[in-house]
């Protein structure tokens, strides 16, 4: 059973995040050939306090 964990900063919809677990399902499947049915995908979605970039939050920097 492949498993794709994603960490993304939050403020994507739940829309943006329904496309993108169908669209790794569909790159997992087609790559490795396994059962759609089989994968999973699980997002982490956290804070933009809790991401770095280049030594400071995102949210600091205004991402």
């Amino acid at each position: 059973m492949p498993i794709a964990q994603i960490n993304i900063i939050e403020g994507r919809t739940d829309e943006q995040k329904e496309t993108l677990i169908s669209e790794v399902t569909d790159a997992i499947v087609r790559t490795i050939g396994a059962p759609k049915q089989s994968v999973r995908v699980i997002i982490n979605e956290m804070p933009k306090q809790h991401f770095g970039i280049a030594g400071e939050s995102a949210k600091k920097i205004g991402r």
